[in-house]
C-alpha cells in the first residue's frame, strides 16, 4: 500500500519511473517488492542515473560488507544518530525505520536520534557512535587514542573504517536530502514500532 505525501517529495520532480535505464528500474522494482513501497531516495536520485549508479554501488558496499563485526542494526545505528546531527528529516526517520526493525526495538532509533548517550544500547555501542560522532562533527581531531578506545570494545582498524566510511557516506545524504528538500516515505514513520500481528 503507497500513500501520497501532503507536500511534495522533493524540491526537484521525481522521474517517472517507467523513462528511467532499465537497470535502475528493476533495481527500484525489486525494492518495491521487499518493502511495498518505493523510497523516495530512490527516484530522487534517478533523476541522474550516473550518479545514482555511483551512490548506490558505494552505498552496498559499505552497508553489504562482509567480514565486518558491525551488525546490520548497528550500521543503521550510526546512520540515525548522525542523520540526526546534520538535521537530515529523510535518513532519520527512513534509517531509524530500519533501526527498529533489525534490533526489533521499538525505542531505540528515537533515543540514539535525540541523544545516543542515554539510550538503551550497550557500551560496545555507545564508544562506536562517540567515533561516529567525531568523524561527523570533528573529524579534523580524530587520532590514535580514538582508535585505541575502539579496539578495547572489540572492533579492528577494518571495522573502524566501516564506522567512518558510513557516516562520511551518510553525511553526503544527508546534505543532498536537505538541500532537494527529500521527504520521508509516510511508511516509514510506524515502521517496526509495533510487534507485527501473528
Amino acid at each position: 500500500m503507497t500513500s501520497t505525501p501532503t507536500a511534495p517529495a522533493s524540491r526537484y520532480p521525481l522521474p517517472d519511473l517507467n523513462t528511467l535505464p532499465e537497470d535502475l528500474k528493476a533495481k527500484i522494482l525489486e525494492v518495491q517488492e521487499k518493502s511495498g513501497f518505493i523510497p523516495n531516495v530512490f527516484l530522487a536520485f534517478a533523476r541522474r542515473p550516473a550518479e545514482w549508479r555511483a551512490f548506490f554501488a558505494y552505498h552496498d558496499a559499505l552497508m553489504l560488507r562482509e567480514g565486518s563485526s558491525l551488525t546490520k542494526g548497528e550500521r543503521e545505528m550510526i546512520i540515525t544518530t548522525t542523520s540526526a546531527a546534520n538535521s537530515c528529516l529523510y535518513c532519520v526517520v527512513a534509517h531509524g525505520a530500519i533501526l527498529r526493525i533489525y534490533e526489533k526495538k521499538p525505542l531505540v532509533a528515537d533515543q540514539v536520534a535525540v541523544n545516543y548517550r542515554k539510550a538503551d544500547i550497550t557500551p560496545r555501542q555507545r564508544a562506536m557512535l562517540d567515533f561516529a560522532m567525531k568523524v561527523c562533527l570533528q573529524s579534523h581531531t580524530v587520532e590514535d587514542a580514538d582508535f585505541t578506545a575502539l579496539h578495547a570494545h572489540g572492533f579492528d582498524d577494518e571495522d573502524i573504517w566501516d564506522i567512518a566510511g558510513i557516516t562520511a557516506f551518510f553525511g553526503l545524504s544527508n546534505r543532498m536530502a536537505n538541500v532537494t528538500g527529500m521527504l520521508p516515505n509516510p511508511e516509514f514513520y510506524l515502521l517496526g514500532r509495533m510487534p507485527k500481528a501473528k
